[in-house]
């Protein structure tokens, strides 16, 4: 069952994801949405590989949304915690100790998703 902060979360992106792609005249916007949504489709490379991708980057880019946005696709692909920790390890050698914050909350969400 999801916590109430990762429900909070959801309906925040949706809310605002609907506002900015039913905004009229927004083609750059639906398309960068568009791109994002395709990219993370299977190919050679299966869709946990992919969100697991996603979420090293969202760390290393130190943006705790998108890090909560990939922590819920890795959920939803059957990511274990242990391969979790893995990337959080590789996410901290990559971007270095200003990424143990985002870890801490990255953390405080997976278990708030029930891992």
């Amino acid at each position: 069952m999801k916590s109430e902060t990762v429900k909070a979360f959801n309906a925040y992106r949706s809310k605002m994801n609907e506002k900015l792609l039913g905004a009229p005249n927004n083609k750059v916007i639906k398309r960068i949405f568009n791109v994002d949504t395709n990219a993370y489709l299977p190919g050679a490379l299966d869709v946990k590989t992919k969100e697991m991708l996603g979420l090293l980057a969202s760390m290393v880019l130190k943006c705790d949304d998108c890090v909560f946005y990939h922590l819920e696709k890795c959920h939803e692909q059957g990511v274990s915690t242990e391969e979790l920790l893995e990337v959080f390890g590789i996410a901290n050698l990559v971007g270095g100790t200003i990424v143990i914050p985002h870890t801490r909350r990255a953390m405080e969400f997976w278990e708030e998703l029930g891992n």
